[in-house]
């Protein structure tokens, strides 16, 4: 097979990226609608990602955010979007470029995508490490949810919410209250959009 010059797979992301961009700007005009919420799993690595010195401490790696009830301050660019949120009662204020987004997933209505974020060069190594990025953010995604549930069943996800990142997902994050745990609780099984149907095949 000839070698895709063109990068469908990297332009694909892109597209799928722009579905992202609508949304939020979306709902930094008018609010989430019905109940709608989102879970979007960020690379804390990836350049343009802005967070406080004690949110990078505490997620060197990744984090995933809760955006329902607990959010303020949306704002939505070209390529990123800056958003307020509270983690164990400290408001927090994070700028996200497009290209950081790992996953995001939308509960209420069973839809998912994923990212290989810094995706590009076409090597199989690097493609193949890409996959495993792939599942490991999809079941931290799942593993978050599943622990904001649990924790809504005794208090609010919100006061707990950075003992339960620290015991489960050990470098990932939730933010949200109980109403983010009530919903989130019958959703692990979220369908999700690949992006392994457009990338380049040997």
């Amino acid at each position: 097979m000839s070698e895709d010059l063109i990068r469908y797979d990297v332009l694909a992301q892109e597209a799928l990226r722009g579905v992202i961009r609508k949304v939020l700007t979306e709902v930094a005009r008018a609010g989430l609608p019905g109940e709608h919420h989102f879970y979007i799993a960020i690379d804390t690595t990836a350049p343009g990602v802005l967070i406080s010195p004690r949110m990078k401490a505490q997620y060197p790696e990744e984090i995933t955010i809760v955006l329902q009830h607990q959010f303020w301050d949306l704002e939505v660019e070209e390529e990123k979007f800056s958003v307020g949120l509270s983690f164990s009662g400290i408001p927090e204020h994070l700028t996200v470029p497009f290209s950081a987004i790992k996953g995001f997933f939308d509960p209420s209505v069973q839809f998912g995508l994923q990212f290989e974020v810094g995706a590009g060069t076409g090597a199989d190594d690097e493609e193949e490490a890409e996959d495993e990025d792939v599942a490991e953010t999809v079941a931290a995604i799942e593993e978050a949810m599943e622990a904001v549930s649990d924790e809504g069943k005794e208090k609010p996800a919100k006061a707990d919410a950075k003992d339960k990142a620290k015991e489960k997902t050990k470098g990932k994050a939730k933010a949200g209250d109980k109403a983010d745990a009530d919903a989130a609780s019958a959703d692990a099984t979220a369908s999700v959009v690949s992006l392994d149907a457009f990338r380049k095949k040997s």
